[in-house]
């Protein structure tokens, strides 16, 4: 087999090296629908401004429309530039208005599901839902911000931030879903996952860490009357971190009987 010449043989050498080294420093490309956001509080900011810029049909709850009665299961809304806005003590919000259903046992749980609003989570917000009870006078009689928990399921229907409402009044009858003050200057704690981001576009994505999710002022909702599937989701969503405990023998320590105790020592 015949051999190159030991001079050929270092030039070949010193184009390998100086291909590597134009490969190294070359920057991988990344298509742009792949590529991270540069600003992550645009969308947030524009939809804010659509709320305000709206012109509000309703001020009090007597005006909502109540011809629709609550979906039988967890059912999907749509909330943004084209849905009705509400001017309620002075705070606009986008809302969801529904009859009750006469013929189920009290109490009953509404289940209430939030979607990322946004393919990245560094840039996504949630719609915070507010739930009112009204009496057949349209008149408050039950209410409370809905604390939403993160869970992840096996598919994107069966992921978000999830909540729930108990109707245990004899004298409701109509439900109003809008997002107070207080929802919509807040936050929502999300335990980071690879399963959080969108399978189009996981570039450059760490799977530790933890966020808190800001609220904003529309978004993707789910309500219904509680099922098997959401009741899970919500009993066993992931509300915030953790505590820290003492540790397994500690915690094994408090639970069990005395006499198991001196025998472990």
């Amino acid at each position: 087999m015949r051999t190159l010449p030991k001079l050929s043989a270092l030039v070949i050498a010193l184009a390998l090296c100086l291909l590597l080294g134009a490969c190294h420093s070359a920057k991988v490309f990344v298509p742009p629908n792949l590529r991270p956001p540069t600003d992550t509080g645009d969308a947030l900011k524009l939809a804010k401004q659509h709320l305000q810029d709206a012109t509000p049909c309703c001020t009090s709850f007597a005006d909502f429309s109540y011809g629709n009665l609550l979906p039988w299961r967890p059912k999907k809304f749509e909330l943004g530039p084209n849905s009705p806005v509400a001017n309620l003590n002075g705070v606009r919000s986008h809302f969801l208005a529904f009859k009750l259903p006469s013929d189920v046992k009290m109490p009953y749980r509404i289940a209430v599901k939030s979607e990322l609003n946004g393919r990245w989570l560094h840039s996504s917000y949630l719609f915070a839902p507010t739930t009112v009870v009204l009496d057949e006078a349209f008149q408050p009689i039950d209410g409370k911000d809905i604390a939403l928990c993160e869970y992840m399921g096996w598919s994107k229907s069966s992921t978000g931030a999830f909540g729930s409402a108990t109707i245990d009044n004899p004298k409701a009858r109509y439900l109003v879903i809008y997002s107070s003050a207080d929802q919509q200057s807040g936050d929502t704690y999300w335990e980071q996952s690879p399963a959080a981001f969108s399978a189009e576009a996981p570039v450059n994505m760490t799977s530790k860490g933890s966020f808190k999710i800001p609220h904003g002022p529309d978004g993707t909702v789910w309500v219904g009357l509680m099922n098997d599937s959401y009741k899970t989701a919500v009993d066993q969503a992931i509300c915030g971190e953790a505590p820290k405990g003492d540790g397994l023998l500690k915690t094994l320590s408090t639970a069990l009987p005395t006499h198991w105790i001196g025998s472990t020592k």
